[in-house]
This record gives structure tokens, sequence and C-alpha cells, in this order.
């Protein structure tokens, strides 16, 4: 599904694009094709554990395969560039507000829950869960770690996936999640589509269950400044979390009119 600025697809169209023996932040040179992943492997291998990650998560580093499909997937985002309406109709906003308002009712004590807690209401929280995972039901079946080394290899924005990359081998070196852990095309697990940086730093509980999600989701929106019981339309004060969890601005209003949508709201 998307990606945010965790985060997520989208976030890439405005990370700047950096090229081969452009300045790094790491000596392993990027490279563009399959051709020369085992050799870069090696070379972050070395640095890393320079820099202190254990010998399981190296190992699982060194078993990721070059994702071909990541990089099919990467260098083919279109939907963003689509008009509010067309965008909303092609990712289903309509089926998104249904379900997400029986959602709401039928889950209500668990929103309850995570609204008391940080601050965040059911109608932004389930339009996110919608867009992102078909509220669960579309995770994605790629290895996350070679997705996220292979967009660490991959001369488009390494430095942005050198970040994630260490992220995920530190999620692994605490056992959070397993070599084998599968996500979507990015690297982005569990039903809201955490990359492992954000994960890392705003996952609480299982990313896997709705309950987890749902209250990771609300930690991150609330640690970028939503403020309970302000407006999240365009203008108003947490428009800009909402901002923060995705920079395209299509995907961002199309949250805010479905969160208002299922609140309640037309």
């Amino acid at each position: 599904m998307t990606n945010s600025r965790k985060l997520k697809a989208a976030t890439f169209a405005i990370v700047a694009t950096l090229v081969c023996g452009g300045s790094q932040a790491h000596a392993a040179q990027c490279g563009n094709g399959s051709g020369g992943f085992e050799r870069w492997k090696q070379e972050f291998a070395a640095e890393a554990r320079a820099k202190g990650v254990g010998a399981n998560a190296i190992s699982a580093l060194m078993a990721a395969n070059y994702a071909q499909a990541t990089i099919n997937a990467d260098r083919s985002l279109h939907s963003f560039k689509l008009s509010l309406d067309e965008f909303m109709r092609k990712r289903g906003s309509a089926a998104i507000v249904a379900r997400g308002r029986s959602l709401k009712r039928s889950q209500g004590a668990m929103f309850a829950s995570i609204e008391q807690r940080y601050g965040v209401p059911a109608g932004p929280l389930i339009a996110i869960w919608g867009m992102e995972s078909g509220f669960g039901h579309e995770r994605g079946n790629q290895n996350m770690l070679a997705s996220i080394a292979t967009l660490a290899y991959d001369c488009r924005r390494p430095e942005y996936f050198t970040d994630q990359l260490y992220a995920a081998l530190k999620l692994i070196e605490r056992g959070t999640i397993s070599p084998s852990q599968r996500g979507s095309m990015h690297g982005e697990i569990g039903q809201t589509q955490f990359l492992p940086k954000t994960m890392l730093e705003y996952g609480v509980g299982n990313l896997e269950s709705a309950s987890g999600a749902l209250a990771s989701t609300a930690n991150f929106l609330k640690a970028h400044g939503w403020r309970a019981g302000a407006g999240y339309q365009p203008g108003e004060a947490n428009f800009a979390a909402i901002e923060a969890w995705n920079a395209a601005q299509v995907y961002e209003k199309a949250i805010a009119i479905m969160g208002r949508q299922i609140d309640g709201g037309e």
C-alpha cells in the first residue's frame, strides 16, 4: 500500500534523488540493478559490524536477496499524481467510509481507549487503516529485509533507506521482528504499514494486530503535534500531523475527508 514520511511511498516523491558517486553518509557504494548487490552487502555488513550490529542481524542481511519487484514498484508510483477526486475513487473511499463506520461501532471500546490515551479520534485512524492495508487484509507478501536492503543499495535514495535498514537490523536483533518478516513493496509492515525506523520510534504493541497498529498510529500522530479536540481538516491544527504521516497532498486530504465522514460529518 502507500508509504508515509515514516514512511511510505508518497514521501519518496519529495526525497532528493541521489546518484552513485554522490555524497553519502556511508562508504558502501550504491548501484543500479542486481549486479553489485552482493558486493554492496559485504561492504555494508563490514560497516554495520563496526557500528556494533550483532552477528544474527548481519547473517539475516547477508541472506537477503535483491528484490526486483520492489524496484519495479518503486519506479511506477503514479496514483499520487491523480486529482483528489480521482485518487479517492481509485482508492475506494466510499467503501472505506462505509466499512469504517461499521468498525467504529463494533470496535467502540478500542477506539475510545486509544482516544483517551492519545487524543486521536476514530475517524482519521480508521481512514488510515483502510487506506494502508484495507483494514489489515493487504499487508504485503514481500520479504521486508530484502525490500529495505535493496532500496538502501539502490542509487535513488540510499541515505533514507540506509536509516531504515539499520532500524530493521536493530528490530531483528531485539527479536521484535524476524528475518522472514513479510511486508509491502517498500518494506512497510503491519496493519497501518510502518517502516522500520518509524516502528522503532513510535510502535506500541504488535503492529500486525489492529489494536497495536492503531495505537502506534495514534502515538505517531500525537508525537507530531496532534492536539486532543482540535480539528484535522486542511487549515486546522491537527492537519499538520496528518501531513507528517504522508507527504502526498491527495493522500492527506483524502484521510481528512474520510475521517470526517467516518466520525459523522459530511
